[in-house]
């Protein structure tokens, strides 16, 4: 076996394990109401990071203002909670429209 499937199938188990953990300890790990609040706020910040770098980033760079715009008028959309289909292709289209109309 080489090393290679050596490391993917531990990355396999240990994958499964930790998602294992959470149903096995669920009644028996009791966390506090602010270490919930805690990881909520994690959760969120961890998103609009990804957001964030994915919206405005690209080869290490500057993605340019077409992608950000577009994912902004993807985020009003969902705010205003527009179907998702709708969400989308209006976020595509805007940065479309921008990007053929010359804004990098």
């Amino acid at each position: 076996m080489s090393a290679t499937v050596a490391m993917i199938l531990t990355l396999a188990v240990g994958t499964y394990a930790f998602r294992l953990a959470g149903p096995l300890l669920h009644g028996r790990v009791e966390l506090s109401p602010r270490v919930q609040e805690l990881l909520s706020a994690g959760a969120i910040v961890l998103l609009v990071a990804l957001l964030a770098t994915g919206a405005l980033t690209e080869d290490g760079g500057f993605a340019g203002w077409a992608r950000p715009a577009g994912v902004l008028v993807g985020g009003v959309l969902a705010w205003r909670r527009a179907p998702f289909p709708v969400v989308v292709l209006a976020a595509a289209g805007a940065t479309a429209v921008l990007r053929a109309m010359g804004v990098a």
